[in-house]
């Protein structure tokens, strides 16, 4: 779930299927960068999720990939991977409810940065509220909700076995 503004693009039009790239990004010490969000007018609603959001004009998702993890963490020193995982999702946000097809690449940066969004949208200044790299027994213990559900099994899998042949298709959530 990321903090959604279609800017009057129409990627997130009600009916219609939002594109979205997320990002996996992957320090030194194999954490994985979470942002973590809330409704814009409940922060006790909250949750963990990868950086990334819809496609704008005639972007590629690798594009988008790079551009929204620049805008929505500061971070641009990476090396952007392969296509890990896809997934349709769909859950409300905002006041209204988004369908998406989420791919999620594979990035490692070569540092730990500290994560200082830089171009945020309104909606984004009022739903998200930081970032945390996390390990992957963190993410398995962790009782905070987490996107997609199953990611730290998802992790653990990556790390142990490297990144998949070609992109795995993760069961659609509806939240």
């Amino acid at each position: 779930m990321d903090a959604l503004d279609d800017g009057g693009r129409g990627d997130g039009s009600p009916g219609g299927l939002r594109r979205v790239a997320r990002v996996v990004l992957l320090d030194p010490e194999d954490r994985i960068l979470l942002l973590h969000g809330h409704e814009p007018d409940d922060p006790a609603d909250d949750w963990w999720f990868t950086p990334g959001g819809g496609l704008e004009g005639d972007e590629t998702r690798e594009q988008a990939a790079l551009r929204e993890l620049a805008e929505e963490t500061g971070i641009t020193d990476i090396q952007l991977g392969p296509v890990l995982w896809r997934r349709r999702c769909s859950f409300p946000f905002a006041g209204r409810r988004w369908d998406q097809d989420e791919w999620y690449f594979l990035a490692r940066t070569a540092t730990a940065a500290e994560s200082v969004p830089g171009g945020l949208t309104e909606l984004e200044r009022r739903s998200v509220s930081g970032a945390r790299w996390w390990t992957c027994g963190e993410l398995a213990r962790a009782h905070e909700t987490v996107y997609p559900t199953r990611l730290a099994g998802l992790l653990r899998t990556l790390l142990d076995e490297g990144p998949p042949v070609g992109p795995v298709i993760l069961d659609t959530e509806i939240v």
